[in-house]
């Protein structure tokens, strides 16, 4: 089964948290701290695989965690870091953020990794948090935390030209007349169900790649047929050749069928419908003399005018396929080599930065330890009543009065922070 579209769930390695240790060693006075720092969390890496042209590797696995890092240890021992788990994707897959749709990377024309998610930073040990008024700090920074995400993964071919029409106009007999590739013909609707790529050699080294998508019908954007899931490989072409039957073998109106595709290509996305078309005129080798002039003097007369040249061709015999690849070789070449890229819009970021602190209980004073609040004691005037504010939902927003609480304190017991000493009152 050919698989295009998946969505899987990624997160990052987290951080390993700091060690709180003290230097213990005989005839060694005032032993300070010597907690290690965490190793760091392993990071998610999108690479480009050669070999793979499908998603179905993700059908069968959905959830992708890049390990942990390793806390720290004592004597600053530090902790080993998470390895880097790797997704190899075929190239020209899109990554998107799921919730948002907003596109995170494009795995195409040189760019083959991309680190989505960081790990987490491993903590610091109570070794860095040594002061002169706190020559044993007991706490240490815990690791940052893991990141994590759902996303869908999107492959859309990387093809110049892209064949678009009814099922069984003779797309897929084009494609194999003008490249080697071989996709399977019969004569019956929707022999194509995956797309196919080729390539056309053209001299001095100017040949571009073909996708052939399966049929589109008219209502394809309500789910009609194989519904128009196909059209995001062509998302990247630049010109698209519109195949039509100017035969009519099945009964069908060129014109009106050239009009329900591109209408469809409008509801899909109005910017591929805006993009350079030429109509390849097909199976003229089954049509009379007369017929033929008729047939293509009427789609000539409705497209021309417009701009959109129409070429009779036959994908069996060949007649006419020179012509119409020559001409598309000079509308990419007034186009230009510039690829069609999707820039990134959304680039996740791990904002989480945890200040350690400890919440402990000396001979019935519960004393409250941290570098931020130091710092914040350090520039807040308690004295004021918008700076007692501040520190009231200081100590709130971190949690300090949660950690209080879930140490026992009660109303009227003395907390003691740097030396501040105030009585506690909900």
């Amino acid at each position: 089964m050919f698989a295009d579209q998946v969505k899987i769930y990624i997160r990052s390695g987290k951080g390993g948290d700091g060690h709180v240790g003290f230097r213990r060693e005989l005839f060694v006075p005032a032993g300070g701290p010597n907690g290690g720092d965490g190793g760091k969390g392993g990071d998610v890496i999108f690479v480009v695989d050669e070999g793979l042209n499908t998603l179905s590797d993700f059908r069968h696995m959905k959830k992708y965690c890049a390990p942990n890092g390793e806390d720290g240890g004592k004597n600053r021992c530090h902790g080993a870091d998470g390895e880097d788990l790797i997704i190899k994707v075929p190239e020209g897959t899109v990554i998107r953020d799921a919730e948002s749709g907003r596109v995170i990377a494009d795995m195409s024309h040189g760019n083959k990794r991309v680190t989505v998610l960081k790990g987490g930073r491993g903590g610091k040990g109570n070794q860095h948090y040594a002061t002169a008024t706190m020559q044993a700090p007991k706490y240490a920074q815990p690791g940052q935390r893991a990141m994590e995400l759902v996303v869908t993964l999107e492959l859309k071919v990387i093809a110049d030209v892209g064949l678009v029409g009814f099922p069984n106009v003779g797309k897929s007999t084009f494609l194999s007349r003008v490249t080697n590739a071989r996709p399977k013909i019969a004569n019956y609707h929707f022999t194509t169900l995956n797309p196919n790529l080729g390539v056309v050699d053209l001299p001095d080294g100017r040949g571009f790649v073909i996708a052939d998508i399966p049929g589109i019908i008219e209502g394809a954007s309500d789910g009609v047929g194989l519904g128009f899931e196909f059209l995001r490989h062509i998302e990247r072409t630049k010109v698209m050749i519109h195949i039509v039957d100017a035969a009519s073998v099945e009964g069908r109106d060129p014109i009106d069928d050239i009009y329900k595709i591109n209408a469809e290509l409008e509801a899909y996305n109005p910017e591929i419908a805006k993009r350079p078309q030429v109509i390849a005129a097909n199976k003229i080798d089954t049509l009379y003399e007369g017929e033929n002039d008729d047939a293509i003097t009427l789609l000539r007369e409705e497209f021309e005018p417009k701009g959109i040249k129409v070429f009779p061709i036959s994908a069996v015999s060949g007649k006419g396929v020179r012509e119409l690849l020559f001409y598309v070789r000079e509308m990419l070449d007034q186009i230009g080599d510039e690829p069609v890229v999707f820039e990134p819009e959304y680039v996740p970021v791990n904002t989480d930065v945890e200040e350690p602190y400890t919440v402990s209980v000396e001979d019935g004073v519960y004393v409250v330890e941290g570098p931020r609040i130091e710092k914040m004691l350090g520039y807040t005037n308690l004295e004021s009543e918008k700076g007692f504010d501040f520190f009231q939902k200081f100590l709130k927003e971190n949690g300090i009065l949660d950690e209080l609480e879930k140490a026992g304190i009660q109303e009227g017991d003395t907390v003691r922070m740097y030396g501040l000493e105030f009585d506690y009152y909900k």
